[in-house]
């Protein structure tokens, strides 16, 4: 099972500027690769990767991205991200089969649920996604779709109080299951990537049997 160890960030300040939080994900060197093809149909695969840390109050995330279609027009939470050039984090904290899909497109623009799977699923209040900090190098400004080398990130803080059915303060020690995943459900060229391999049929994100694990130290 593939297993990233996530280190504790130590800033000074409780809510670090995410340009430092940024430099310092940037000067770790570690990254992720989101590089699994599940579906051969669906053959075509961007570069893209993941660094994350944790401070006392958030997750820490920087998506780094390089594809041939760029788009982002989705500009309000919870609306179809995933048919813009998309990154998204499916975790899950406890023991309960409950997880969280964060999905957001190269402007920021978040979609966040909560549920035991794909059609059991209730949307994060547009107040509470409010709370993730999101910094993206594409700016905040909707994007038509268009072609070329085009490469961006996004570092992203999600407090946790915007895990809404559980309890969760400082991680250490704990270990969460979670995927990481890559997509672009209407582009130009449809893709669907993920760091750890997921063993269905058809793309299908929503099977935490395939999640990986994050071991926060």
């Amino acid at each position: 099972m593939k297993t990233v160890e996530v280190n504790s960030m130590p800033f000074p300040d409780r809510f670090p500027q995410l340009g430092s939080v940024s430099d310092f994900l940037d000067n770790q060197q570690i990254r992720h690769s989101i590089d699994v093809v599940n579906w051969v149909e669906f053959a075509y695969k961007p570069l893209a990767g993941f660094a994350m840390g944790y401070t006392r109050d958030e997750i820490m995330l920087k998506f780094y991205v390089t594809e041939k279609w760029f788009r982002a027009e989705k500009r309000v939470s919870n609306e179809a991200v995933y048919e813009d050039s998309c990154v998204e984090f499916f975790v899950s904290p406890g023991n309960d089969g409950i997880y969280y899909n964060f999905e957001f497109n190269g402007i920021g623009t978040c979609l966040a649920g909560v549920g035991k799977g794909r059609h059991d699923r209730e949307r994060i209040a547009p107040e509470a996604i409010d709370l993730i900090r999101r910094h993206s190098s594409a700016g905040n400004e909707p994007v038509r779709e268009k072609r070329g080398k085009f490469s961006w990130d996004i570092t992203i803080a999600i407090p946790y109080d915007v895990f809404v059915r559980h309890k969760i303060s400082y991680p250490a020690g704990q270990t969460f299951s979670a995927n990481f995943y890559k997509c672009g459900d209407t582009l130009r060229i449809p893709h669907y990537l993920s760091w750890s391999p997921v063993g269905t049929l058809k793309p299908d994100y929503h099977k935490p049997e395939y999640f990986g694990l994050l071991k926060f130290i």
